[in-house]
């Protein structure tokens, strides 16, 4: 009787613990991609959609919803405003997320008000052409610019400032064009770049090199520039040139991850972070993650926590120096 008292709480303790990590697995795994169908949030969720399940990290599907507005904006407000304890919930973000925050773009919330959960991969900005555009090379487009710079319609994620705006605004620089004599047009994500440029509305797409593989491999799109250190050696992307390599010292990594409300639970949070640490260290999502031309990059919790913030606070100095940022 003494040892089956003593086996009993025991019994008790692990039931509780077992418990208390079944209620942590959030019950409608829900990632927010901020920006509409096609672009590269949509790509980052679909990433972790598929990846979290695959790992058997998440036993319930993970739907993935559309927050379009303001490339970001829209969504991080609603998360911190009205979601903040919500723990079902991941939002994407990327690098360009980041450089919107650092010039106020978000409103009133700064980089300190959620909870940065993972960094699950990164590319590289690209700049874009249809495959019949009369523009082979980067030094064709910039000596067109310089020619007659309001007459090249360029197709951006977001307005000026933004991450596809600032590729553009550094390449502009460095030969000797003023950005502001370039002439924009302000789309909502990769997805509608890739649509306003096959449709002939725009005649250059700033935007990601994720983004546009799908369409260059189809016939239906070329890229003049990568804005990588050094070519990319994937299948496909080898022939790529770099902006450097072409004369233009510009380049532009593009981190894609998530985030989750300020108020999230520590328990929920541990559980995401846990997922996301299994799904990094995974062969198999590697290769997921390369199927959507995504490289390398993982870092979770404190680790992402401060890659955010250095960030940041890089993207705030650059924009000083274009004009852009509150002092």
């Amino acid at each position: 009787m003494s040892l089956l008292r003593s086996f009993l709480p025991a019994v008790a303790a692990l039931s509780l613990l077992f418990a208390g990590r079944a209620a942590a697995e959030p019950s409608r795994p829900e990632c927010i991609a901020p920006a509409s169908p096609g672009g590269g949030f949509d790509l980052t969720c679909k990433l972790a959609q598929s990846g979290l399940v695959e790992a058997k990290a998440l036993s319930r599907p993970m739907r993935v919803t559309y927050m379009p507005g303001g490339v970001g904006a829209v969504a991080y407000n609603t998360v911190v405003a009205q979601r903040p304890a919500d723990g079902n919930v991941i939002t994407a973000f990327s690098s360009g997320s980041l450089l919107n925050i650092a010039q106020g773009k978000f409103g009133r919330y700064d980089e300190n008000a959620v909870r940065w959960l993972a960094a699950v991969g990164t590319s590289y900005g690209a700049i874009a052409v249809r495959s019949d555009s009369p523009y082979k090379t980067l030094g064709d487009l910039m000596a067109a610019l310089k020619k007659e710079p309001g007459k090249v319609v360029i197709g951006s994620g977001g307005t000026v400032g933004s991450q596809d705006w600032m590729q553009t605004a550094m390449l502009a620089k460095a030969a000797g064009i003023s950005p502001k004599q370039l002439r924009y047009v302000a789309l909502e994500g990769g997805g509608e770049i890739t649509t306003a440029l096959l449709g002939g509305h725009i005649q250059v797409g700033s935007t990601d090199i994720s983004d546009s593989m799908p369409q260059v491999k189809a016939g239906k799109m070329r890229i003049l520039a990568v804005l990588s250190d050094k070519r990319l050696t994937r299948p496909g992307m080898a022939s790529i040139p770099t902006a450097k390599e072409q004369g233009y010292d510009v380049v532009w990594q593009v981190a894609r991850g998530f985030y989750v409300g300020p108020k999230v639970s520590d328990q929920e949070y541990a559980y995401w972070k846990a997922a996301f640490d299994k799904l990094l260290a995974s062969k198999d999502f590697a290769r997921l993650r390369e199927q959507r031309e995504l490289f390398p990059l993982a870092l979770t919790g404190p680790q992402l926590d401060a890659y955010v913030k250095k960030e940041v606070a890089r993207y705030r100095q650059l924009a000083h120096e274009f004009g852009l940022a509150k002092r």
